[in-house]
């Protein structure tokens, strides 16, 4: 199937891994650049690089902190120096503290805020700086959490919820200048990033149990959700939140 995607460039952020590394992969699959950037597994990173490049398409890997508006400049910054422009951002890279809210203090709340939040802005601010092929397509990561309540995901679904909301407001103020933003919400993945709860097989087990579809869904059902909104064919979403998760969240 051809999507119209070969020749663009793409950013994915917290990309040597899990749903991040998989949204790399599917957009390599279809001739994109991407660029991969990770915060402290440079080896992980670099493999996934290799990935890419095997798919016979461009790859860079920039080790960068997304909640240091510094960081992000250079992000872009070796970008532009590299390929001249950006055609695509997947803002994925996320972090948080996973306990009870009786245990957490502010400092865990900003820290989720800061990462999984506050940091599109200065994504999507530099994004418009550099030059695109058309239209630029921004893509953030969300999840259920985000709306549902999760036991110990406190501070990170409060910071979800405040990402999907920066996607509303981001799409309504930079639709009118050439950028397309929206995100995607995640069910239960069973990725790395599930071996931080402390409840993670109840997790697993309730979710197993209540989706409609079977089956729990995995990195590449998000990737390939992704890689839509990156398309021409998703030319008219803006400022949506997608839901991937096996019909879960439709259940009383």
């Amino acid at each position: 199937m051809d999507l119209r995607l070969r020749g663009k460039r793409a950013l994915v952020t917290g990309s040597s891994r899990g749903i991040g590394r998989a949204i790399a992969l599917s957009l390599a699959d279809f001739k994109v650049d991407v660029a991969i950037n990770y915060l402290r597994n440079r080896t992980r990173a670099e493999e996934t690089a290799h990935e890419i490049e095997s798919r016979g398409v461009r790859a860079l890997v920039l080790k960068g902190n997304v909640a240091d508006p510094e960081h992000v400049e250079r992000l872009f910054g070796a970008i532009a120096a590299a390929w001249g422009g950006l055609d695509i951002v997947v803002s994925n890279a996320a972090s948080g503290v996973l306990r009870p809210a009786r245990e957490l203090t502010l400092h865990h709340f900003d820290w989720a805020m800061h990462i999984n939040a506050a940091a599109l802005l200065p994504i999507s601010q530099q994004f418009l700086k550099l030059p695109a092929a058309g239209e630029r397509v921004l893509v953030a990561v969300s999840s259920l959490g985000a709306v549902r309540a999760i036991p110990n995901y406190t501070a990170v679904g409060a910071s979800k919820a405040a990402l999907e909301s920066m996607v509303r407001h981001l799409s309504a103020e930079f639709a009118p200048e050439g950028m397309r933003i929206n995100a995607v919400s995640a069910g239960t993945v069973d990725t790395d990033a599930l071996l931080h709860f402390p409840n993670r097989e109840e997790l697993l087990d309730v979710a197993r149990r209540r989706t409609p579809a079977g089956r729990l869904i995995d990195p590449q059902d998000v990737a390939n959700v992704v890689v839509f909104l990156c398309t021409d064919f998703a030319a008219m979403i803006h400022g949506q939140i997608l839901i991937v998760d096996g019909g879960y969240s439709i259940l009383a």
